[in-house]
């Protein structure tokens, strides 16, 4: 009875956890069924942390609503900030993982960078208060990640742009010989990649600590394109593999509230999510449930 209460008391813990891995993996699926591998999730993950911690910092004692606007602009950076990807991936066709590379180097740089120039600090002052949880402690994060991934499901099964977007993925040279803009597509795909990937970082930063860090993110942006490979590229799949990942960092911090697992160190469930992000790695590098064309750049020219 015990460990079922405890279990339950958990649930908004995981829920908070969840919710940013969630938002991203859901950008980060759209971004690589058009065709565009994007492992640059972590960095705009956190440019969005940064961009939130500070819009709140500046705003929290002048409105009253400066939690919604610091979601918005984290949102804005982020597609903003993915703009860089493709244009190097589709534009210039660069390689795709060099490109994602380059942009999670630059993200942490860059967010010092702008944290010193504002704050003198290579981090954001800590906010007087974050996001509050709502009924039942359940933070507004959470019903933010179901909506995002519900419409995110709606559109790619349920409208033609899904079909178009997936098509790309799959075989742009049939899509363009079907009038589809696969190039305009892709970079649809990307920008709304970013927003959902600094939107992620900014619900992060405001119910997850209290202020923006270098460390802030700290790999989820990694474990988020994880759960999109563990979720094959399916939005229920991503669902189900971002409540394992959340579930498991939940544990490193309430194990001692459950008396079964007390015999094992915190550090365990710390290795887990990336632990588990390996082992999906591996079993999926051999597996045919990537979108075919996910990575290869397009020239319309050889179509």
């Amino acid at each position: 009875m015990n460990l079922l209460r405890t279990i339950v008391n958990l649930i908004p813990s995981i829920l908070m956890v969840t919710s940013p891995i969630l938002i991203c993996a859901t950008g980060g699926m759209i971004s690589e069924r058009s065709g565009v591998a994007n492992i640059a999730l972590e960095g705009l993950m956190t440019i969005g942390a940064m961009t939130a911690a500070t819009a709140h910092y500046l705003l929290e004692m002048s409105i009253g609503f400066s939690i919604p606007v610091a979601l918005a602009l984290a949102a804005i950076m982020g597609g903003i900030f993915s703009m860089i990807h493709a244009f190097a991936s589709i534009t210039l066709k660069a390689d795709q993982i060099v490109s994602g590379t380059g942009l999670n180097l630059l993200s942490t740089g860059l967010a010092m960078f702008v944290s010193q120039l504002i704050f003198r600090q290579e981090r954001t002052p800590p906010y007087r208060m974050g996001m509050l949880p709502g009924f039942g402690g359940i933070y507004p994060t959470a019903w933010i990640a179901l909506t995002v991934l519900a419409l995110a499901w709606f559109f790619m099964y349920k409208r033609p742009c899904g079909l178009r977007l997936r098509a790309c993925g799959e075989h742009p040279a049939a899509a363009v010989s079907m009038g589809i803009n696969v190039l305009k597509i892709r970079y649809a795909a990307v920008i709304l990649s970013g927003v959902l990937g600094g939107l992620a970082g900014g619900c992060l930063v405001l119910t997850q600590t209290i202020q923006f860090t270098p460390t802030t993110i700290n790999g989820k942006g990694f474990i988020s394109l994880a759960a999109v490979c563990f979720g094959r590229w399916l939005p229920l799949g991503i669902l189900g593999s971002s409540l394992l990942f959340g579930a498991s960092a939940s544990l490193a911090i309430y194990i001692v509230d459950i008396a079964l697992l007390k015999f094992m160190p915190p550090e365990f469930f710390n290795l887990l999510p990336y632990a588990i992000t390996l082992l999906t790695l591996v079993i999926f590098s051999g597996k045919d449930y990537a979108p075919r064309a996910c990575g290869i750049p397009f020239d319309a020219g050889r179509s």
